[in-house]
């Protein structure tokens, strides 16, 4: 890591970090600070498997969503936001580098993110920032429940209440800091976790540093009956408005488990209240910018199948709200822009007023946030590497693609060629695929060709999955899944 300059009369940072596995060369950034007044802080509050059409705002029939739906209309809601690669490892590493799966070798569960990388966690620390990463990690890859010691294999966070991943929400461990004891937290952990963030932020509200906490829970992912019973006794299965895009033979299934989904969803709705009026009473919320989004939706039915990885909205939209202080001028309300994973780090970053190392591959929409560049978020690159674990390819029939998400249209292919071709305004629930239709043939001639112009972009030879497993060294089982593994 190259050193980091700073100047005697103003505060100058200067970003230089090795770079990760892709062996980039990043130049010596600097930007002067000359703004007197204290950094604004960021909070990042981390869903698993929620997707947007799980929520009131989101337009679900099912659920009321009060204060997730009052957080939307305070914030700029990236309405066509997407999980660039829908899993959970995938998700993280591109949040925490700005860089897509290919890049930064991310594009599995269960594999560790380079200790080398220039990641948020070390980008905040290093301007000044208290930062902190409670719950769910799942970037370290030496097994599920190991500690992780402090120093470069947790990114540069300082604070630490986290485990690399459980869905025992009744039974979850955590390593508190320091301590290679596992803990457990009290209760449903949704619940312990979020008032361990509020203790945290409460802590800093009279610290001349500002903070960056990431606060990543488990919820809504399955198992789905796992929540308390108070909200489990708020959704019946029988009364539930399913989608259209669920086969008759799965009804009832998905009925159950949508009710169990509802319920750990309608909890984290009160811990944002909870979070919320915190902030408000600490006199934070006015210099705080919130992100709340998801690493990737739940297909739960939908088209015949569940959990994530597919290309379908249910899988791959999710929630992305910034709730951005009045102080920096942006104004609430829907945007159009179709948001990515890696999005999420340059933008805070510009929001922050802080400079983007070259390593990071996202767009920084703070101009487009306020209404200087309208250039920007017209089409994404969604992506599947290897198909592994929940859509494995002996079992599930999963297979590599590529696709591309404009404001209207999904447009998939796999190895063997085009696969899938939705217009999502006339065809919401991606019911009608319009692949090889004569109407769309000029239509999905465009689409093919910013594909492949995207991909040629980004580097994306668009090879089998076994390419990359090797080029990453990375070892899978039969079903072409990291095993849990249980390192030194």
């Amino acid at each position: 890591m190259k050193t980091i300059l700073r100047t005697l009369s103003i505060l100058s940072i200067c970003i230089c970090f090795s770079c990760s596995n892709a062996n980039k060369n990043e130049k010596t950034i600097v930007k002067a600070d000359t703004n007197s007044i204290k950094k604004t802080n960021v909070l990042i509050i981390l869903t698993d498997q929620l997707r947007t059409q799980a929520t009131g705002y989101g337009g679900d029939p099912n659920i009321k969503t009060p204060h997730i739906d009052k957080l939307a209309s305070m914030s700029a809601n990236f309405k066509n936001a997407v999980s660039g690669m829908p899993v959970c490892t995938p998700f993280k590493g591109s949040l925490i580098t700005g860089q897509r799966p290919l890049t930064n070798g991310m594009f599995m569960n269960d594999v560790q993110l380079n200790t080398n990388a220039v990641s948020m966690g070390k980008i905040y620390t290093k301007a000044g920032y208290n930062t902190g990463f409670i719950g769910k990690w799942h970037m370290d890859g030496h097994g599920r429940l190991r500690f992780i010691p402090p120093g470069n294999r947790r990114q540069g966070f300082q604070f630490w209440k986290a485990n690399e991943c459980t869905h025992n929400y009744n039974g979850s461990v955590y390593f508190d800091n320091n301590d290679p004891t596992p803990k457990k937290w009290e209760g449903y952990d949704t619940f312990s976790q979020t008032d361990a963030a509020i203790d945290f932020m409460s802590a800093k509200k009279d610290d001349n540093n500002p903070f960056l906490l990431v606060l990543s829970w488990g919820t809504p992912h399955a198992p789905y009956h796992s929540a308390p019973k108070k909200y489990k006794d708020m959704f019946s299965p029988d009364s539930l408005e399913l989608r259209p895009n669920i086969p008759k033979s799965m009804e009832k299934k998905v009925r159950k488990d949508l009710a169990g989904y509802y319920a750990h969803v309608t909890a984290i709705d009160d811990m944002i209240a909870k979070i919320m009026e915190t902030l408000k009473k600490n006199n934070q919320l006015d210099n705080t910018i919130i992100v709340f989004t998801s690493d990737h939706g739940d297909l739960l039915g939908s088209h015949g199948a569940y959990k994530k990885q597919q290309p379908y909205d249910e899988s791959i939209r999710t929630p992305m709200l910034f709730y951005i202080p009045e102080s920096l001028g942006i104004k609430a309300g829907n945007r159009n822009a179709v948001f990515n994973s890696e999005d999420i780090l340059p933008t805070l970053l510009g929001l922050s007023n802080m400079p983007i190392p070259e390593s990071v591959e996202g767009i920084n929409y703070t101009a487009y946030l306020e209404g200087k560049d309208d250039t920007v978020g017209k089409e994404t690159i969604i992506t599947c590497v290897q198909p592994f674990g929940q859509w494995n390819r002996p079992k599930r029939h999963g297979k590599e693609y590529r696709g591309l998400v404009t404001q209207k249209y999904t447009y998939v292919k796999d190895l063997e060629g085009p696969w899938l071709l939705f217009d999502n305004d006339a065809d919401p629930y991606q019911m009608n695929n319009l692949v090889s239709n004569k109407k769309y043939t000029d239509i999905q001639a465009d689409l093919e060709s910013r594909l492949i112009k995207r991909l040629k972009a980004n580097g994306d030879e668009f090879l089998p999955g076994a390419h990359y497993l090797e080029k990453w060294n990375i070892k899978v089982n039969e079903e072409g899944t990291v095993p849990y593994r249980h390192l030194n």
